[in-house]
Formats: C-alpha cells, sequence, structure tokens
C-alpha cells in the first residue's frame, strides 16, 4: 500500500449516513436530509447471456468506465469493486482532469442482483454516495438501477461550483444508464 492510498484509506466519508444507497435492498426507502436524491431503473438486456455480461461489468466499474471515467484501485488490487476498498475516478473535460477519492460501502453479489455502492471521500467534487446495480426478474428481463444521494463538497471551490456539478451529472447520468445496454435493449 502507498503512502498515498494509506491516507486516503485513513480518510473519513463526507457525509452521513453511509450505506444510504443499499445496493441489496430492492425498495430504497432511505433518504439524507438536505442531499438530492436519485433513482431511475432502465432496461439493459435479456437473458442469461446479458445478465452474466451486466453484472460482471457492473462489479467491474463498467457504468464508470464506459461513461468516460479512469479508475484506479488505491487499495486492492484489480478493478472489481471491493467492500471497503479506496478508488479515485479520473475525468477528464478537456485540458482538466478532476481527479475522485471514494471508497465502496456495499457490494452486492447474488443469483438476481449485483452492484456496488461507494462513498465520496475528502477532495471529492460532490459529497455523497451512488449505487450501480444489475438485476433480473423471471422473465429474464435484466436492469440496470442508478441510485444517488448528492450534495455540495464540505468546503472549497467544488462547495461554490456545485450548481455547476449537478449539470455534468445530469449528463454523467444519461451516459451510465446506456453504458450496460446490449443492442437488443
Amino acid at each position: 500500500m502507498t503512502s498515498e492510498s494509506r491516507a486516503q484509506h485513513s480518510s473519513a466519508f463526507t457525509y452521513v449516513p453511509v450505506g444510504v444507497t443499499a445496493p441489496a435492498a430492492v425498495e430504497w426507502p432511505a433518504a439524507i436530509a438536505g442531499y438530492r436524491r436519485f433513482e431511475r431503473t432502465v432496461v439493459i438486456g435479456e437473458g442469461d447471456a446479458d445478465w452474466q455480461a451486466a453484472s460482471t461489468a457492473v462489479r467491474e466499474w463498467g457504468v464508470k468506465r464506459r461513461s468516460g471515467f479512469r479508475v484506479t484501485p488505491l487499495t486492492t488490487d484489480g478493478v472489481r469493486a471491493v467492500e471497503g476498498a479506496d478508488y479515485r475516478i479520473t475525468a477528464g473535460f478537456g485540458p482538466f482532469t478532476v481527479h475522485e477519492p471514494v471508497r465502496v460501502v456495499a457490494v452486492v453479489d447474488t443469483p438476481e442482483r449485483a452492484g456496488f455502492s461507494y462513498g465520496t471521500l475528502p477532495g471529492h467534487p460532490v459529497s455523497g454516495e451512488e449505487a450501480f446495480i444489475v438485476h433480473r426478474a423471471a422473465d429474464g428481463t435484466v436492469w440496470l438501477t442508478l441510485r444517488s444521494h448528492t450534495g455540495p463538497a464540505p468546503a472549497g471551490l467544488w462547495r461554490t461550483l456545485f450548481p455547476v456539478l449537478l449539470l455534468a451529472q445530469r449528463v454523467y447520468r444519461r451516459r451510465y444508464l446506456r453504458a450496460l445496454r446490449t443492442r437488443r435493449a
């Protein structure tokens, strides 16, 4: 473990309560006062092959990576989401690069539901939690659900830029919802 990853791993989350996006829960009752709640579910495929591809991709940060982000593991080997592990998500906007420190909060991996949630650490442009979940119905339909609670960063320039970040978040959410779709879906 590098000194950078040790320092990040000791960082506290920038919000409470941690675990609010509950990727294992079918119903999502939780909310954080003062945070923007978002949930959307879309069909991304059908049948076992689509389920296998989507469940593997989501656990390997496929939604983020296929939407233009780089994901770097800091406290674990490999890109697969591991509960408690820290990652650096990197986005490039023209000449600008933004690094987002995050920690995986929860992982779900069952025959019918797969995914994870991550929370923001100090230095992230926003504060909150996001979850990517794939699940399948008895008829074979494969779904992707996005959940998030978003608030402004606790301090600094990012806090001032929060309204602009909300616009960027809308653009990326559209990308997320298309990231794992098969051609048939």
